[in-house]
């Protein structure tokens, strides 16, 4: 019996989608398995070819962006977008929500003039700064953002309004949650190990005036412009990660698309969050107007008691729920593949572990 996996990255994945590729894996399109044909063959090339229409449905992406399916995850992506979007020494404006922003931060100032636009830090990183504390130096290349702290479980609700600054989103953990409209972002990164497939992959949505060509010195592999005219495929890409997103986003479509998964998430997230505020036992430290969808951290009142909850939530079928590393206790992860059969059976654990225990 499988387990339901909380997992905040690798994630787990949708059950159809990990059964049809097992199904493939050793005989696929002619006898030979999908990791051992050639990118540039016909097949591959198709798969490529759907994978990325798929998403642009999904996403109903605009014209006027191109989709690329890089490498590296999105921390890699931390060191790529100034390196497309700033000239040395320009401007680049960073808001500051948690662990995550704090990387890119900590990176883009490598190469670019980053000045935090806004910062949480008040809050403990419980809560996200007001849109109007959000503006973006004049002349400033891009304004960057994480809409969802995967550590923190901390979500934006709203999406800044930055003029004509370009607005850069590290969507790693809430892509392929909910609708967005992507008109209003310059560029979108993604790395693949929460809703879209296997890490190894990730995901790159740039307007096209964006790509226009990396500074002297990056290399051909993290230029934007170089990677949209070679199809992604510069080098070998991960081709059996790009295979598995194809089928994810087909799984997506079947399912009912984004709007779809908002309700199933949203009602997700709305049992676990109830059972949490109804009870003396467990706690969510985060503010409610930017509560996460995608991860929830929780704590015990008594966190002696953490090893045991996770001892007998790990036997009862429930994995992967202690929290990370930088801050301890709990966190359930819900993305798009966890059913809301999983969260029940959370919810009624944690009733259960609060009986015995309490």
């Amino acid at each position: 019996m499988r387990a339901y996996n909380f997992s905040a990255g690798p994630a787990a994945l949708p059950l159809p989608v990990l059964e049809q590729a097992r199904d493939e894996l050793v005989e696929w399109q002619g006898g030979a398995s999908v990791m051992e044909v050639s990118h540039r063959g016909r097949d591959f090339m198709a798969v490529a070819e759907r994978a990325e229409s798929d998403l642009r449905d999904l996403l109903a992406i605009p014209p006027g962006y191109r989709v690329l399916f890089m490498q590296g995850g999105a921390t890699l992506q931390f060191a790529a977008v100034p390196m497309n979007l700033a000239a040395p020494g320009a401007a680049a404006d960073y808001v500051h929500t948690g662990h995550w922003s704090e990387r890119a931060i900590k990176e883009a100032r490598r190469f670019a003039d980053v000045a935090v636009a806004a910062d949480a830090a008040a809050s403990g990183y419980t809560t996200v700064p007001d849109a109007a504390a959000l503006r973006p130096r004049k002349g400033a290349a891009y304004l960057h953002y994480t809409p969802n702290e995967t550590i923190g479980g901390v979500e934006f609700p709203y999406v800044p309004d930055t003029g004509d600054v370009p607005l850069v989103a590290d969507m790693s953990s809430t892509i392929l949650s909910r609708p967005i409209d992507v008109s209003r972002f310059g560029l979108i990164y993604a790395g693949a190990q929460k809703n879209i497939g296997p890490s190894g992959i990730t995901v790159v949505i740039v307007r096209d005036d964006l790509a226009r060509g990396a500074r002297e010195g990056t290399p051909s592999v993290l230029d934007y412009r170089a990677v949209a005219e070679a199809g992604s495929m510069l080098n070998t890409p991960p081709t059996f990660a790009w295979y598995f997103a194809g089928l994810v986003f087909q799984w997506l479509k079947r399912e009912g698309g984004l709007a779809q998964m908002a309700r199933r998430n949203q009602a997700k997230a709305e049992a676990l969050y109830a059972a949490i505020d109804a009870s003396s036992f467990y706690s969510n430290p985060v503010a409610k107007h930017c509560r996460s969808w995608m991860n929830v951290p929780f704590r015990l009142a008594k966190p002696g008691l953490d090893k045991t909850f996770l001892a007998e939530a790990d036997a009862a079928g429930l994995t992967n729920l202690a929290g990370h590393r930088a801050v301890g206790g709990m966190r359930a992860s819900l993305y798009n593949a966890m059913p809301i059969e999983g969260v029940r059976a959370l919810v009624e654990f944690m009733a259960g572990f609060e009986r015995r225990y309490g």
